[in-house]
């Protein structure tokens, strides 16, 4: 493949402005198509097409990476006179779309073009009506009243089956091996002691419904227990190229808005669309507090911010502190403000997370690293505070720069841990994203594999609900669990939980890491309580 854009880039003069350009591609440089069988889909359309040419739906070559791969124009703007071109790489996630200049494409090559759309069909002529009324004899109407003539209680039991969603059952959630997730620990670090704070409340409207992305599904029975054959190469293949990653049908008009952020020291590019005000997207990089999480275009603003802002952690209770991390709880009623800027910032990372104007419902276990400047946000969780599925984490989110170091499952194991505290049984809203099925599926294994192996429990026998009971898991999921693991063997009549030889190479794997965990007795919580008039929510 060529190593550079191709000279005809350079050579193009100004473009004209987007509203003039092409809609059709150039007729005399098609290429020969084919003929081809009736019902089979026509060959794409190749031409050499020039800048002021290219429209949206196009598919053209795109330097990246020091390569040039095909990719999709999903949106075409002017930014500071320039024409700029928003792509998403073919057979690559979404994660990776990204708005690229003029002299990044590759017009030497043959530009694909949009297939026609299929013409609507045209109303049913009077003819064709009097031919249908033709077939209305009185023997058609008998059998047609015969066939409606349907008991109402079935016909009810049908309308509720449709209400319940019983004629759309999603597919059930892949099964793999053992698979050691996000592991690649890192020392932490330990600070001087702080106090304990507690903050008072702050006031604006924001709300977050807290969905996170991946097929629904529970195993309904323990009859036909064997897994999907699918391997972790194929499975790793299913969630790159399916899932939140592709390009959702109802998502392509929203295009990732920002270049990049500045967090605190750091520099993200975003993933996704967030719905920040219009006016920051035609700046190169929108700067985040990392304390109170407002939002500036400029960085004279943000430094004029900088000066003023006195926050140094979450603006809620510390409930949890050891020599890493802290945990603080934010009522979002009471800190609307700031609940509503996490929510933006969390947008930037979660493909499928709706946004509303309204955090009064959750609760946000935030997670934070400390030093001498204050407490860093690492990552959090939402939680509704009346849940009627009995769901222990709404959504859940660790920030870039603080993923692959253990942080992941530190939320995961605060969320189960403050689920003990409860006395209930907990589990993650559905359906999780991607990276939170992989993240919850290593903890799930984790934590079972830990509890049988115990040999200080000295528990020959033990059942699922037990098991369930002693993690604050659903019996649900440690079903899956254990699925997965390929621990349930049929044994004289029924299934058995037995520990193979894979299970117990993959548990001294385990005990040669360095993870971080946490100490429950540093937790300093309990259950809130709402009153009828707390949980009732209006704005």
């Amino acid at each position: 493949m060529s190593s550079q854009a191709s000279p005809s880039i350079q050579a193009t003069p100004q473009p004209p402005p987007l509203s003039v350009m092409d809609q059709n591609p150039p007729s005399d440089s098609l290429s020969a198509a084919p003929s081809v069988p009736n019902g089979s889909q026509s060959p794409p359309l190749l031409s050499i097409a020039t800048l002021a040419q290219l429209r949206v739906g196009c598919k053209v070559w795109v330097s990246k990476d020091h390569d040039y791969r095909v990719a999709e124009l999903l949106s075409i703007h002017t930014k500071k006179g320039e024409p700029v071109f928003y792509v998403h790489y073919q057979d690559f996630n979404k994660r990776l779309d990204e708005w690229v200049t003029a002299p990044r494409l590759d017009l030497s090559r043959p530009v694909e073009w949009p297939r026609p759309e299929k013409p609507k069909k045209a109303p049913a002529s009077a003819a064709s009506k009097n031919s249908k009324n033709s077939k209305d004899t009185p023997l058609a109407r008998d059998r047609k009243n015969k066939r409606s003539r349907v008991p109402a209680k079935i016909a009810k039991a049908a309308q509720l089956a449709r209400a319940r969603g019983k004629e759309n059952i999603e597919a059930g959630l892949v099964k793999d091996d053992v698979d050691p997730f996000l592991d690649g620990l890192t020392p932490g670090t330990t600070n001087n002691a702080t106090p304990m704070t507690s903050t008072p409340s702050d006031d604006v409207d924001a709300k977050d419904t807290d969905l996170m992305d991946l097929d629904d599904a529970q195993p309904e029975t323990t009859d036909g227990l064997q897994p999907d054959n699918y391997s972790r190469e194929e499975e790793i293949e299913k969630l790159r190229t399916s899932g939140s990653m592709t390009q959702n049908a109802h998502e392509v008009a929203r295009v990732r808005n920002f270049m990049k952020i500045q967090f605190g020291q750091h520099e993200i590019e975003p993933w996704y669309f967030s719905p920040y005000p219009v006016e920051l997207t035609e700046d190169d990089c929108v700067y985040i507090c990392e304390f109170c999480l407002s939002y500036y275009g400029s960085i004279r603003q943000f430094q004029r911010h900088r000066v003023k802002c006195q926050l140094q952690h979450p603006p809620g209770n510390e409930i949890y502190r050891d020599e890493n991390v802290s945990f603080f709880e934010i009522d979002g009623r009471r800190q609307r403000t700031w609940c509503r800027n996490l929510c933006l910032l969390s947008k930037l990372f979660l493909d499928h997370k709706t946004l509303y104007y309204d955090v009064d419902p959750f609760l946000f276990y935030c997670m934070t690293r400390r030093d001498e400047l204050g407490h860093h946000l690492v990552g959090y969780f939402s939680k509704e505070k009346e849940s009627a599925e009995q769901y222990n984490v709404a959504c859940i989110l660790t920030l870039p720069q603080y993923q692959r170091l253990g942080y992941g499952k530190l939320l995961i194991d605060f969320s189960y841990e403050l689920s003990k505290k409860e006395g209930k049984l907990g589990s993650p809203e559905k359906p999780l994203s991607d990276l939170g099925l992989l993240s919850y599926r290593a903890y799930w294994s984790d934590t079972i594999i830990e509890l049988l192996a115990d040999e200080e429990r000295d528990v020959k026998e033990t059942t699922i609900e037990e098991i369930a009971t002693a993690t604050s898991m659903t019996t649900q999921d440690v079903l899956h669990t254990l699925q997965t693991l390929n621990m349930l063997k049929y044994y004289r009549g029924q299934h058995i939980i037995c520990l193979t030889n894979g299970v117990l190479e993959y548990r001294e794997k385990l005990n040669k890491r360095r993870r971080r965990k946490l100490d429950p007795q540093k937790l300093q919580w309990k259950p809130p309580v709402f009153t009828p008039a707390q949980l009732r929510f209006a704005w």
